[in-house]
């Protein structure tokens, strides 16, 4: 089992480990780590402090989250086409 020691952003003295017993767990939470890095670094701000600090409101995620499903529709029908060049037998496109 892996350790992984996570920081809160807005100090360096909080910290939680997390053990992990599947490795495919931990890689996704690695790349939530990371993700939510390059946010900060991008907006400088957290996610909770977008929420806290009003800087979006409901409809806001929404339209974000509506937007993000379009986007990974748009990644599976592009995939499903690579397949399909690779592979005629494997997944015609929809």
């Amino acid at each position: 089992m892996s350790d992984r020691e996570i920081m809160n952003a807005k100090s360096s003295d909080n910290t939680k480990t997390i053990r992990f017993r599947d490795p495919v767990v931990e890689r996704v939470v690695d790349k939530f780590v990371e993700r939510s890095d390059l946010g900060f670094k991008k907006y400088g701000r957290t996610l909770h402090g977008e929420r806290t600090g009003g800087h979006k409101d409901l409809a806001g995620y929404l339209n974000d989250v509506q937007e993000e499903l379009m986007d990974a529709i748009l990644y599976i029908q592009a995939a499903r086409e690579e397949l399909s060049d690779n592979d005629d037998n494997y997944c015609a496109p929809i």
